[in-house]
C-alpha cells in the first residue's frame, strides 16, 4: 500500500489523472484530492481511495494505520472546499467529517470496499479514524480551490 500510493502520483500525473496504478492492480476507485494546505495555502494533490456514496465521495483518513491523522485531513478541516479529480474530470466539493451513526454506516461501507481498513484500524492503536464526506458544491463556478 505504501509503494502504490507513491507510484500513483506518477501514474496519475502522466495519465492526466485518468489512470492509477492502484486502480489498475486492485480495481479500487482512486481519486485525487486537490486542497489548499492548512499552513502553506499551496495546492496539495493526494491520490486516495474514494468510495462512492450516492452523489458524495467518502475518504477515510486511515494514514495506513499510523498513530497520526494524514496531512490531507488537516488540510480539509482548514479548507473544506476542495476538488476531486475522478477519471480525469475535476469537480468542486465541500468536505465535512461524518459523526455518529452516519460515520459508522460509512465506515462499514468503506470496509466492504477495502478490507485493509480493518488492519489499519487495529494498527492505529486506538486513534479514531476520521471518515470524510465530500458533497458536490452546487456553486462550482463561483469560487475555486
Amino acid at each position: 500500500a505504501h509503494m502504490l500510493h507513491r507510484i500513483d502520483r506518477f501514474v496519475l500525473r502522466i495519465s492526466k489523472q485518468r489512470i492509477s496504478a492502484t486502480g489498475l492492480l486492485t480495481g479500487l476507485p482512486v481519486v485525487t484530492l486537490i486542497v489548499k494546505g492548512a499552513k502553506s495555502g499551496e495546492l496539495r494533490m493526494t491520490p486516495l481511495l474514494g468510495i462512492p456514496a450516492e452523489d458524495k465521495v467518502v475518504l477515510i483518513a486511515s494514514n495506513f494505520g499510523s498513530s497520526r491523522h494524514p496531512a490531507w485531513y488537516y488540510n480539509l478541516i482548514a479548507n473544506p472546499q476542495a476538488q476531486l479529480s475522478i477519471g480525469g474530470q475535476i469537480n468542486t466539493y465541500i468536505a465535512r467529517e461524518a459523526q455518529g451513526e452516519e460515520r459508522e454506516r460509512l465506515w462499514l461501507m468503506a470496509v466492504n470496499h477495502y478490507r485493509g481498513y480493518v488492519a489499519y484500524e487495529q494498527r492505529a492503536g486506538g486513534r479514531h479514524i476520521p471518515v470524510m464526506v465530500l458533497t458536490p458544491n452546487d456553486n462550482q463556478g463561483k469560487s475555486s480551490v
